[in-house]
């Protein structure tokens, strides 16, 4: 209905504004024409004519509107605070009232080049254009982006900051662009309100990128199982809190009803009056969380981990240079300490300081038992990590956790027995591709329904009963995808929610490709000792201090940083020096020009 009610206005803007040019001295047919008529206006207001295009862009526009609605409300001498309110927050309506208003006279604004308002001229302007120049960067080429957790550790790191290129793939034309500016899904200082509105909801559309995901290319996407959030738990899936309460509930009952039932009966207790886990909100795929993984799978592959290797295509993969891993680490005495809880309130191991030396995040650590003068830890570490562990006097082994075959873990996807994958024996799985026919039955349902009833086409009932798939109620066999998709994992391969969790990524959801980290820090609650100070570590060593100094200034290549800090240095130093010289020869020429 809002879109409908937004194409009224627009078309009611059109009809407004076919009044203003006559009375402007302009064809009124010129308003009917779009972008055009945008053209003509900015003309009429001696605005630059590159303001049109700004009505190209989706979201921006409705801010563009306000503007051209200001400045035609002061061309037409509509100055009192109820004309101007309505010129800036409904144009559409303030077109048609001037029009139709035979006091209404078109003088320019010629006579405001020498602008009466110090406000407007000085701070009004240059912040509505600056918000609309940095939208339009931030929606469609360059976003900034926040690592927030250790999944791809330690190619990306918790606390690097990064932009995201969206032309990698091409820039996606927002679908709720009735939102507030440089805000995701939240406003500013707070954490439950939303900062979108879904009166206006635009079709996924795509602009052309540079190229296509790849295998193994870094790529940042929407969260597939974002589209519905429990606001008391944003960082948790809302799914899996359902399937871990089921889980609780079937553990009170000894497993005596079918694990259907419990699904049912965790999701009336989540959904119920009483909301245990707060209020459940459902959000669009623009406004879903932005994750980061390594693209594992493409779109037709057959993807398989076996014993925690990839296999692709059958063909084993090559581990990314610094991938995590879980290790039990037997030790004689308690070298790493005991278990504990940071001042963060975080559980971790309480030798900080020998953890942090080793850079592994005492919120990734704990003692796990002990017998007579031995210790077990489970310690998450890169292999290089890992063999320095085994150098440390006292510590007896180290050895990789693996997830035994055939062992069914109910966090994996698909969340069902008959299919007994976890972490580290997972597959096969045939990723979906556009325009490929799978044929589909009761068995591998589970595999491709969200894809089928959320993903791929709208809303669809997709059930299994009597022994058949019912698609919107008839009956099939088979199914052709409509568009790509994707399986995601993390380098930090026993501490990563990804596809292993929630299963395929859409393309429609893919953002795209961070390309540069600028700077990079580590924080307390991983590093207590070496991420504590930060005046402190400005003059330390990355190892020892907060700053990841070698990170600072790198672009990204499929998670390798590439350092460019001397020629940005070198270019930084040119300019000022240029800037210097040029000033100079500007006074001696003004000097030799007095003479």
């Amino acid at each position: 209905m809002g879109n409908y009610i937004f194409l009224v206005l627009v078309l009611a803007s059109f009809f407004g504004l076919s009044k203003l040019f006559v009375k402007a001295g302009a064809e009124g047919w010129k308003a009917w024409v779009p972008i055009y008529n945008f053209y003509i206006l900015a003309k009429l207001l001696e605005k630059p004519w590159w303001w049109c295009l700004i009505m190209v862009v989706p979201g921006v526009n409705i801010i563009m509107y306000g503007v051209y609605g200001f400045n035609v409300a002061r061309a037409f001498n509509k100055l009192s605070n109820s004309d101007m309110f309505l010129a800036i927050v409904l144009p559409y309506i303030s077109f048609v009232k001037i029009g139709y208003d035979p006091a209404a006279k078109f003088s320019g604004l010629s006579k405001y080049k020498l602008e009466p308002n110090k406000f407007i001229k000085n701070w009004v302007d240059p912040i509505i254009f600056a918000v609309i120049a940095a939208s339009i960067i931030r929606g469609y080429f360059i976003e900034a982006f926040t690592i927030p957790t250790s999944s791809l550790e330690k190619s990306l790191m918790v606390g690097d900051f990064l932009f995201v290129n969206k032309f990698a793939y091409g820039p996606k034309i927002p679908q709720t662009p009735l939102s507030f500016p440089f805000a995701h899904h939240t406003l500013p200082f707070s954490e439950t309100r939303k900062s979108y509105l879904e009166w206006i909801k635009l079709p996924y559309f795509r602009l052309p990128g540079f190229g296509h995901v790849k295998n193994n290319q870094i790529v940042v996407f929407n969260y597939p199982d974002g589209d519905t959030v429990l606001l008391s738990h944003q960082n948790s899936s809302y799914y899996q809190i359902v399937r871990d309460e089921a889980q609780t509930i079937k553990g009170y009952d000894s497993g005596k009803q079918p694990d259907a039932y419990y699904q049912g009966e965790a999701w009336k207790q989540i959904n119920g009056p009483e909301k245990p886990y707060g209020n459940i909100v459902a959000r669009p795929v623009d406004k879903r969380d932005h994750y980061v993984k390594r693209c594992v799978g493409i779109a037709g592959d057959k993807f398989e981990v076996r014993s925690g290797s990839v296999f692709i295509n059958n063909k084993e993969q090559v581990m990314p240079e610094h991938a995590q891993h879980r290790y039990v680490v037997r030790t004689n005495g308690t070298i790493f300490g005991e278990n504990s809880v940071t001042a963060e309130n975080t559980h971790a191991l309480s030798n900080f300081r020998l953890l942090d030396e080793l850079d592994i995040y005492v919120s990734e650590a704990g003692k796990v038992g002990e017998s007579a003068d031995t210790c077990y830890y489970d310690l998450n570490m890169p292999v290089d990590v890992a063999e320095k562990v085994k150098m440390i006097p006292g510590v007896y082994t180290v050895s990789k956790k693996t997830e035994p075959l055939n062992y069914y873990d109910y966090r994996v996807f698909p969340h069902n027995p008959v299919y007994s994958w976890n972490n580290d024996n997972f597959g096969p799985l045939q990723i979906p591709k556009a325009g490929m026919t799978l044929p589909i039955d009761t068995h591998n349902l589970c595999l491709y329904q969200k894809i089928m009833n959320t993903y791929d086409d709208g809303i669809h009932e997709v059930v299994a009963m009597n022994g058949k798939v019912l698609y919107d109620g008839q009956a099939i066999s088979s199914y052709t995808f409509k568009q790509d998709y994707y399986f995601m994992m993390g380098d930090n391969r026993h501490n990563s929610a990804d596809s292993r969790s929630w299963g395929f990524v859409p393309y429609d959801h893919v953002v795209g490709s961070p390309f540069f980290v600028w700077f990079s820090m580590k924080y307390a609650d991983n590093n207590p000792i070496s991420g504590k100070s930060v005046v402190g570590s400005l003059f330390k060593n990355s190892k020892n201090g907060k700053f990841r100094w070698e990170r600072f200034l790198c672009y990204v290549e499929d998670g390798k940083l590439h350092s460019i800090k001397i020629p940005f240095l070198l270019t930084i130093f040119g300019i000022w020096g240029y800037s210097k010289w040029n000033h100079r020869r500007k006074l001696k020429l003004q000097k030799a020009s007095n003479k």
